[in-house]
């Protein structure tokens, strides 16, 4: 009899599956067989422009795909979401965030969205590459419009997505993606996690772009290191393991640095070139990324090679990279050994509730980083399932 009981309790478990996250973007809108697609729960189609929720009676929500072409690009069961943003939109989420009716009008026409499109629910962008990036400052304009202008932001956020979630009912997904460095970690405090999480399903920590333009020293861009800092900060702020996500890079990024940098000596931690302009926060072309799939810069593709040839993985700060003797330059990117060693130290030393990748078409066409990481997660779900049998 007591068997009886417990034998749903224990199948229950067993049928948990961790969440496994892709983005897909109009940028790379490429989707593979579905055998290399069967493990993944959710993908999230970016973008929509924020500025479109702020008008009255939007005719259209126009996508760069539909979600029933998406659903059956993947395993029956797969949830598609909507992502709302892009680098430097900021402005539609701060109109909206500014008072109640804006508010309102915001959250009203993100319902109307998500019925007309047929989608499971809406990815609020509030992460390094996206719309609204930084609620309370240290977006694109940072220069233009100093942090202390924005500030208000960081109570007006929870206050928008609690307006949405009233708007989407409690049956449809919502979640957000956050920055990865604590010093944009403005609007994520142990006073606003609380009230944010009220509002969520999920949250997609960016542990990726960890070195920007903004940094005057190379490390790496989603290191194991640092991915855990991040991932620390969050969960030590209130956000429940469980309703973490951790993030992967599906590109490579580049710095240039600096003369007599010191990077012969330690090429992590030596100087950069200055990478944006000190007045206008604007790139000067000395710092870049591009995807696996995109064809390689002609000035870049000797450099390249060497990366690729002679890249390492540091155990100490837990990323692969390379520097370029010849051409000054910086190489960070996200190898496939890597990919299962954050699995395992961050991910399932943390019991975080599962993983996402930026993007799935920007690993196009040889797939080797999502092979990876599909394999990571079956290796993970195994494990999961073989402690909670022994349980």
């Amino acid at each position: 009899m007591r068997l009886f009981y417990i034998l749903p309790l224990i199948m229950a478990q067993l049928s948990y599956a961790t969440k496994y996250v892709m983005y897909l973007t109009g940028q790379h809108n490429v989707v593979p067989s579905p055998a290399l697609v069967s493990h993944i729960t959710h993908v999230e189609l970016a973008f929509m422009p924020p500025s479109l929720f702020n008008q009255e009676d939007p005719s259209e929500f126009p996508l760069f795909t539909d979600v029933e072409t998406v659903r059956s690009q993947f395993a029956p069961g797969t949830k598609v979401m909507v992502a709302i943003g892009g680098w430097g939109d900021t402005e539609g989420f701060s109109r909206a965030a500014a008072s109640e009716g804006g508010r309102d009008l915001f959250a009203r026409n993100v319902g109307a969205m998500v019925e007309v499109t047929g989608a499971d629910g809406l990815m609020v962008r509030v992460g390094v590459d996206i719309d609204w990036e930084y609620p309370g400052g240290n977006g694109e304009d940072y220069k233009q419009i100093s942090n202390s202008e924005k500030a208000w932001e960081i109570e007006a956020y929870p206050l928008l997505l609690s307006s949405i979630r009233s708007a989407l009912g409690p049956s449809k997904l919502m979640s957000a993606a956050v920055p990865g460095l604590r010093r944009d970690m403005l609007a994520f405090t142990n006073t606003t996690i609380p009230l944010i999480d009220s509002s969520l399903d999920f949250f997609n920590v960016m542990t990726y772009d960890l070195m920007n333009r903004r940094d005057n020293v190379t490390k790496h861009h989603t290191g194991l290191t640092l991915s855990s800092d991040a991932t620390d900060a969050y969960l030590s702020n209130g956000i429940p393991a469980e309703k973490a996500n951790l993030g992967f890079a599906f590109y490579v990024k580049w710095f240039r640095t600096a003369p007599n940098s010191g990077c012969d000596v330690h090429p992590i931690g030596c100087k950069t070139a200055l990478l944006e302009d000190p007045l206008t926060g604007g790139d000067l072309g000395r710092a870049g990324q591009f995807a696996w799939c995109d064809a390689i810069p002609d000035e870049l593709q000797e450099s390249f090679g060497k990366a690729m040839k002679w890249g390492r993985y540091d155990a100490g700060g837990g990323g692969t990279f390379f520097w370029d003797r010849e051409e000054g330059l910086f190489w960070s990117w996200e190898a496939e050994f890597g990919i299962g060693k954050k699995m395992e130290e961050i991910l399932e030393q943390r019991g975080l509730g599962g993983v996402f990748a930026w993007g799935l078409g920007e690993d196009g066409n040889e797939w080797r980083h999502l092979r990876a990481l599909n394999m990571a997660y079956e290796e993970y779900e195994m494990r999961k399932g073989t402690t909670k049998d022994e349980l």
